[in-house]
């Protein structure tokens, strides 16, 4: 009998245990008696005799109009603050901002800024399989469908188990982008809420919660878009270490030079690599211009060392330039210049053309 009864006061324990220590992590701890306790009258003193001075340094402030008067005692959450997460590369959050929005800033011109958000964004969506209701790019605003989710919540006092609830959650998406197109900034409004446990349905929401789930949808957005940046990065990495195929060939304006079967973004860091390597050291860049502007050592084990005579001099040593530009979508010019950007004549793209090629193909360069 005492040994029926221990397993039933364990049991009731566990029960009431597991029952509140879910609502224990979300609500203050102690007494809430103070909801009970009436504002005092301030302290009456007669005119003929001098008022004392009162401290003001534990004043409370007046309470706004448009704060929420429900959320005391049980009703308020004393969970941390749920803070939007900056962590794409050129991205900020301002301070004291209400809602639950991120600012980014352009750092990659290979597709608008608006266009790599709603990317990613869509991409988040489909990843997570969730569907869009409407989407307008002229509007710049995008409603999702219902996101729908299902988590334990704290089930009768008496039960071990807890029941299953089920909320289901419809955001919408509005990205402002500036008149320079170059910072954009992505908010996120909670539209629809819908919670069922057992048979009760919740459709409203406390702001503090309002802004929890706007907050936490937007920093997974967050995070898929930086894990997308850098996926993209490993993958440019890998393209800039490959080797490349090159041939003779002439820039848009009709100067010898070699044609590189990659695009800008690939072949410009590539080219500084095979410069390294081929005894060249690169004393000032201009990536909007597409210029290098190097230094030839003639160290011995560059480019040309063993492919000539030695009394055959291809190219002294000194400062060149070299252009690098654009020929359409896929492909690169790379044109050599003297000190003055006088591209170097035909015979010369061609002696060095063999060289040039094969240290261009070779794979793994060191970055």
């Amino acid at each position: 009998m005492k040994r029926t009864l221990a397993m039933a006061s364990t049991v009731a324990m566990v029960a009431l245990a597991g029952c509140s220590s879910q609502l224990d992590r979300k609500t203050a701890s102690g007494s809430y008696e103070y909801l009970n306790i009436q504002e005092q009258e301030v302290l009456k003193v007669p005119s003929e005799l001098d008022s004392p001075e009162f401290s003001r340094e534990f004043a409370l402030p007046e309470v706004g109009q448009t704060v929420d008067g429900k959320l005391v005692g049980k009703s308020l959450a004393v969970q941390s603050p749920s803070l939007v997460l900056p962590l794409v590369t050129g991205s900020h959050v301002e301070e004291g901002k209400g809602t639950a929005t991120i600012w980014f800033d352009q750092v990659d011109d290979s597709q608008p800024l608006s266009q790599a958000i709603w990317n990613s964004l869509l991409s988040f969506l489909d990843e997570q399989g969730i569907g869009v209701d409407s989407f307008s790019a002229e509007e710049q605003v995008l409603i999702t469908d219902w996101m729908i989710i299902t988590k334990e919540v704290d089930g009768p006092w008496y039960s071990v188990i807890d029941e299953e609830s089920e909320i289901g959650r419809r955001f919408e998406f509005s990205l402002d982008v500036k008149p320079h197109g170059r910072s954009a900034s992505l908010t996120v409004d909670l539209k629809d809420y819908l919670q069922t446990v057992g048979n009760d349905v919740i459709a409203e929401v406390s702001s503090l919660q309002e802004r929890r789930e706007e907050v936490d949808v937007l920093n997974q957005v967050i995070g898929h878009y930086e894990y997308q940046i850098q996926l993209a990065e490993t993958r440019r990495i890998a393209l800039i270490r490959q080797g490349i195929k090159t041939e003779m060939g002439f820039n848009a304006d009709g100067e010898p030079a070699y044609v590189v079967d990659a695009k800008y973004d690939v072949a410009w860091p590539r080219m500084q690599l095979v410069l390294r390597k081929l005894g060249f050291d690169v004393k000032d860049l201009d990536k909007s211009n597409g210029l290098l502007f190097v230094t030839y050592n003639g160290d011995q084990g560059s480019w040309w060392d063993g492919l000539f005579s030695s009394d055959k001099e291809i190219l002294e040593k000194g400062d060149y330039r070299l252009k690098i530009a654009r020929a359409g979508a896929e492909r690169t010019t790379v044109t050599f210049m003297n000190n003055e950007s006088k591209p170097f004549e035909a015979n010369q793209v061609s002696d060095l053309y063999s060289a040039f090629a094969e240290v261009m193909s070779e794979d793994n360069l060191d970055i």
